[in-house]
């Protein structure tokens, strides 16, 4: 324990190189991820369009897909033999980034599907008589739930940071090009490398806090206001 302290004080190179990485890819993903399922999520809760309950259910169902199986289809989708085989996008982080982003989706949405239907209980006779369009109402209840939306975002960055699987497979782990955190403490713990598995441990573990701590403020802030 007290070497894997050292490490992280001491801003050890290989250390860094990995947690860099690692908040690369997820921060990039959850970017995206953001921008996709925000307004998916909003235009699910707010607008009236065929197949909405359908999409509805399979955000929901798609919240609990296995990491490994997204893991599998964006490998088949990158791979050689696959349609996008062609851009050479695997074992490079675009890939890692790509399944991280494939598996954050459905939970902003979702999240965010059921933060503005209850924000619309309150403002729906409102956006009716002021006559919304479509993009109005979405960017006014969008605006008006930033606070909560802003945990849901959180929300996602702690599960793709924590992930493992998806980018084990798209990735390949491999030494200062694709190995992130969580890799690399599967990887250390099989060598027996157990100083540089408990550093990073402990620097995971941290931005866990970290970001449940941020979300639990900014859940009280958005109340108070």
């Amino acid at each position: 324990m007290a070497l894997a302290v050292t490490m992280i004080a001491t801003l050890d190179p290989g250390l860094v190189q990995i947690v860099g990485l690692s908040l690369r890819v997820s921060l990039t993903a959850v970017a995206a991820a953001t921008l996709i399922g925000l307004p998916l999520g909003a235009a699910v809760a707010a607008l009236s369009f065929p197949g909405r309950r359908v999409v509805a259910i399979l955000l929901n169902t798609l919240m609990g897909l296995p990491p490994v199986v997204v893991g599998l289809v964006v490998y088949l989708l990158l791979s050689r033999s696959g349609p996008f085989g062609v851009l050479g996008l695997l074992f490079t982080p675009t890939a890692m980034i790509v399944a991280q982003t494939v598996m954050i989706v459905p939970i902003v949405a979702s999240l965010s599907r059921q933060t503005v239907e209850d924000l619309l209980v309150e403002y729906d006779d409102l956006l009716r008589v002021t006559g919304a369009g479509p993009f109005r109402r979405l960017a006014t209840l969008l605006s008006e739930a930033r606070w909560s939306l802003v945990t849901t975002v959180l929300a996602g960055f702690g599960r793709a940071s924590a992930e493992v699987g998806a980018v084990m497979i798209v990735g390949g782990n491999i030494e200062h090009v694709t190995r992130v955190m969580t890799t690399a403490i599967a990887l250390e713990t099989s060598k027996g490398d157990l100083p540089m598995a408990l550093a990073l441990g402990l620097v995971l573990m941290t931005l866990s806090l970290a970001v449940n701590l941020a979300a639990s403020l900014l859940k009280e802030t958005g109340e108070r206001a």
